[in-house]
């Protein structure tokens, strides 16, 4: 075999070795004032071990939220960029990422998580343990030995299961148990990949769903998936759920059937 190609078949284990670099964490909030101060606080203990940059996406809140975020919280690093309107989960998912990426090196991985303090900061290192052991993504999961929801309301716990079980059987994601998880780890250079394939197509959906098609994406750069136990908080929520249950379904559905319709990339992401 030459040079070119022994170089060529090294690369993505390369790019899977580095791990050395800063946590970019995505806060995607709507109407966040009550939850993000306890939140930051617990960033802010996570940052003592970790490097890590807060990006909170304030979408168009109609609280305090933003100034919130931007009051500082034990010199944890927050940076807050505001949609003046609401334009939903996905388009906040979205905003976030491009601005993780716009300040993110090659060594830095991107996590979304909620800003509702449902889910434990302490998770990121062991995000970037799986992303250090060779994974391209990290999902904290409700669906594997060790994970659980039961803290949340019935008739979302059925929507959650239901929907991993509907994924699982009609989508070949390897290694994924729970598709609807908002919290996830990405590497960098994974993300930068997927992005200047989709540029502003990479998130369409507007709510929930954006966490599946975001998966659906991704896995035509052929990632290498893992997931870790989520003990989801739920009780530590003080605000009303935001997930609309009909709405919900039916974007799944329609994610589905766009899927099974779009064509895959014409080229190697």
């Amino acid at each position: 075999m030459n040079e070119t190609a022994l170089a060529t078949r090294a690369e993505p284990d390369r790019e899977r070795a580095r791990t050395t670099g800063r946590s970019h964490v995505v806060l995607p909030a709507f109407n966040e004032e009550t939850a993000l101060p306890v939140l930051l606080e617990r960033l802010a203990e996570a940052a003592l071990t970790e490097e890590l940059t807060v990006w909170v996406v304030d979408d168009g809140s109609s609280d305090r939220s933003a100034a919130v975020a931007e009051a500082g919280f034990g010199g944890l690093e927050v940076r807050v960029v505001r949609h003046a309107v609401n334009l939903g989960l996905g388009r906040a998912v979205q905003t976030g990422l491009r601005a993780a990426l716009e300040e993110s090196g090659a060594d830095d991985i991107i996590v979304v998580m909620d800003a509702d303090d449902t889910h434990d900061p302490g998770l990121i290192r062991r995000l970037r343990e799986e992303i250090a052991a060779g994974a391209d993504v990290a999902i904290c999961s409700r669906f594997v030995p060790g994970g659980d929801d039961r803290t949340a309301p019935p008739v979302r716990r059925l929507l959650s299961l239901g929907a991993a079980q509907l994924f699982r059987r009609t989508l070949a994601v390897e290694g994924v148990r729970d598709f609807t998880s908002g919290y996830r780890a990405y590497r960098a250079t994974l993300l930068e990949r997927a992005s200047a394939h989709w540029g502003d197509r990479l998130i369409e959906e507007q709510g929930f769903a954006c966490m599946v098609e975001l998966l659906l994406k991704l896995r035509h750069c052929g990632p290498v998936i893992k997931e870790v136990p989520l003990v989801l908080q739920y009780d530590r929520k003080r605000g009303p759920s935001k997930l609309k249950l009909r709405r919900t379904l039916v974007q799944y559905l329609k994610l589905l059937v766009r899927d099974r319709l779009s064509p895959a990339p014409y080229r190697k992401l």
